[in-house]
C-alpha cells in the first residue's frame, strides 16, 4: 500500500459512486491523499491502513432512533468505545440502535463496511444528521472511506467542515463521548 496524492489515474473497474466522491473533492478544490487496498474488514487491515494515512480513521456508524423516523451517522476516533447511553443524553433521542441496512443503502448509497463521510454527498434529502465527536476535529486531518472499503482517503479536517458539508449540505453536530478506563 502507498498513498498517493489525488484520484486514481486508471479509473476501471472502480465503482461510479467512489468516482463521484473523487469528482466533488476535486470540484471543491479539496486537498486529499488516497490508498487502495483489500476490503478494511478486519482490524489488521484496518491498522494498516492507519499507518499509511499517518491520520485519525474515524470509527463511523450508521444509528436511528426506535421509530426509524431519525438517522444519525456517527464520526468518532476509531480506538474510542461507543456506549449508546453517552449519546442518547446529548441529542434526546432514546433508544439509539444501529439503521439497518437497507436504509444506509436508500439514503448514503453505501453498504456496510463502508460507512463514510463521503457518503452524505448521496443523501439529498437530508434523512441522515451528522454526529462528530469533539476529538474529531482536534486533528489535522482525518480519514475516511470513498464510499467503498477498498480505498481509504487523508483529508484536511478543516476543509472538510468548511468545503464538504456545505456542499453536501449538511451540518455537524458536535458530540463529546468519553473514553473508559479498561476497568470499567
Amino acid at each position: 500500500m502507498e498513498l498517493i496524492k489525488g484520484r486514481p489515474a486508471d479509473e476501471t473497474g472502480r465503482l461510479e459512486k467512489e468516482i463521484r466522491v473523487y469528482d466533488l473533492l476535486d470540484k471543491l478544490g479539496m486537498e486529499y491523499y488516497r490508498t487502495d487496498h483489500e476490503p478494511a474488514t478486519t482490524m489488521e487491515v484496518c491498522n494498516d491502513i492507519d499507518k499509511i494515512l499517518d491520520t485519525l480513521i474515524c470509527k463511523n456508524l450508521f444509528l436511528c432512533n426506535r421509530q426509524k423516523t431519525n438517522f444519525y451517522m456517527l464520526m468518532m476516533p476509531g480506538d474510542k468505545p461507543f456506549k449508546t447511553k453517552d449519546l442518547s443524553k446529548q441529542i434526546n433521542s432514546a433508544r439509539l440502535s444501529f439503521a439497518d441496512e437497507s436504509y444506509m443503502e436508500e439514503f448514503l448509497d453505501i453498504t456496510p463496511g463502508s460507512v463514510s463521510i463521503m457518503g452524505l454527498m448521496n443523501d439529498t434529502d437530508n434523512h441522515v444528521q451528522l454526529l462528530m465527536d469533539k476529538e474529531v476535529l482536534e486533528g489535522e486531518s482525518l480519514g475516511c472511506h470513498p464510499c467503498i472499503n477498498t480505498s481509504s482517503l487523508k483529508l484536511k479536517t478543516k476543509e472538510v467542515m468548511e468545503k464538504f458539508l456545505p456542499a453536501v449540505h449538511h451540518e455537524a453536530v458536535i458530540v463529546e463521548l468519553p473514553r473508559y478506563d479498561i476497568s470499567e
